[in-house]
């Protein structure tokens, strides 16, 4: 094992692409510090599913902040860890914010994110975290968390065109967009090898792979 380039890498994609896999599989081969989203926490994430107008603005607020206190103390674990892995970056919020909200509750979200985005810990490196909208929906069925059930493929082909944007605009850091249409993070060692190959080659702007199966 190398030592690794990036001090931070955060790993991103649409609901259900495989993103904490990842981010855990590369922190224990670092031996580094994974952080993982608490989604499962947020008690409107239910309801939203159900009835996204309805309760877009409260389950925006309760992850933004959720993010925030979680993403403001990585300043402190840095010291400790050579590397800490992410299943997600503090960015990503604004990406539902625009999907989710309207034009009033987006300006009042935006009013109270620009007092508080400047105490975030951003990534050194992004891995963001391609699929086909049939793919996503297929391992949404399969890991059958209640509250993702009523998720429609409407939903998630928006959220797919969003994620798209941003990342087509994003500059922050590099970008490794990984497409994982063919591959299953979570069963083949092989994609995940090409994975951390490509991490152990630093490299500025956008960086594109297809990991392959190893049989």
């Amino acid at each position: 094992m190398m030592n690794p380039p990036y001090k931070f890498i955060a790993v991103e994609g649409v609901i259900g692409v495989g993103k904490t896999t990842l981010a855990t599989k590369l922190a224990k081969y670092y031996k580094g510090e994974v952080i993982l989203e608490p989604v499962e926490e947020n008690p409107f994430l239910d309801k939203f599913y159900k009835n996204v107008e309805g309760f877009a603005f409260q389950t925006q607020i309760f992850f933004l902040f959720a993010r925030y206190n979680q993403m403001k103390s990585l300043k402190q674990t840095k010291i400790f860890f050579d590397m800490l892995v992410s299943d997600y970056m503090f960015d990503k919020d604004r990406i539902f914010a625009n999907l989710n909200l309207d034009e009033n509750e987006f300006q009042l979200y935006e009013h109270i994110l620009k007092f508080i985005e400047k105490d975030i810990t951003s990534p050194d490196l992004v891995i963001y975290l391609q699929a086909s909208p049939e793919v996503i929906m297929e391992r949404i069925k399969k890991r059958s968390r209640s509250f993702e059930q009523d998720i429609s493929i409407e939903y998630i082909n928006e959220l797919s065109r969003n994620y798209s944007n941003f990342f087509t605009y994003y500059k922050s850091c590099p970008v490794l967009i990984v497409n994982v249409d063919e591959v299953d993070l979570s069963k083949e060692q092989g994609p995940l090898s090409q994975i951390i190959q490509e991490i152990e080659k630093p490299f500025n702007g956008v960086k594109y792979l297809k990991p392959i199966s190893i049989s």
